[in-house]
């Protein structure tokens, strides 16, 4: 029986400083920074960063499911909070401070790239915490009856948009405004009806 050769100790290294490079490159600068920033910051060549990582997503796979599980944190929190209006707020208002806080991240929550496998499943969990969180605030009669999920999705592109042009101070007027529209007491009739979770697909996998 064969046996899988192991990584050499400097083959290791070089792994775990273009990780470093990459998450450092990618969050100041967004997902299509040029890789050749990545090889530089990390002190290798590119074609050391092409052995370890044939693809860019493959190098989003190897950093951004790590900080996507700090999703889960905020959705524990958002389902403790006796109050399922403040936990919903919470959880948006966590979601946008993490697209705010690192370019490469805001770039995988608007989906400006394909998604690699470990990446989809990441945001898919989260979708599936907002569910519950969503679900929640509705029974207890605060959020508008008419939110769905996928409405938090076009959210994420307005204020990737929003976070790549201006600062601190306007995506958190902006989100307050949003927030502010979906408490049940402020619904009116909406002129469309919410996108299904196959349109949403289709559009954010761009078929």
């Amino acid at each position: 029986m064969s046996r899988s050769r192991p990584v050499r100790a400097d083959a290791a290294r070089n792994r775990e400083k273009l990780v470093a490079a990459a998450a450092q490159v990618f969050g100041d600068r967004g997902l299509d920074a040029p890789l050749e920033e990545v090889a530089r910051r990390a002190g290798v060549s590119i074609g050391t960063l092409y052995n370890h990582f044939h693809a860019r997503q493959d190098l989003f796979d190897a950093i951004f499911p790590v900080r996507l599980a700090e999703l889960d944190r905020l959705a524990a929190a958002a389902l403790d909070d006796p109050d399922p209006w403040a936990g919903f707020a919470a959880f948006v208002e966590g979601i946008v401070a993490l697209q705010a806080a690192d370019r490469g991240l805001n770039d995988v929550l608007a989906r400006r790239f394909p998604l690699a496998s470990e990446l989809s499943e990441a945001c898919d969990r989260g979708f599936a915490h907002l569910a519950r969180i969503v679900e929640r605030a509705k029974e207890a009669g605060q959020l508008r009856g008419d939110f769905e999920v996928t409405d938090i999705v076009p959210l994420m592109w307005a204020m990737s948009q929003i976070i790549r042009e201006s600062g601190d101070a306007v995506w958190r007027r902006f989100l307050g405004l949003f927030l502010d529209g979906l408490r049940a007491g402020a619904a009116r009739p909406l002129p469309v009806p919410a996108l299904s979770p196959d349109q949403m697909a289709a559009i954010m996998g761009g078929g």
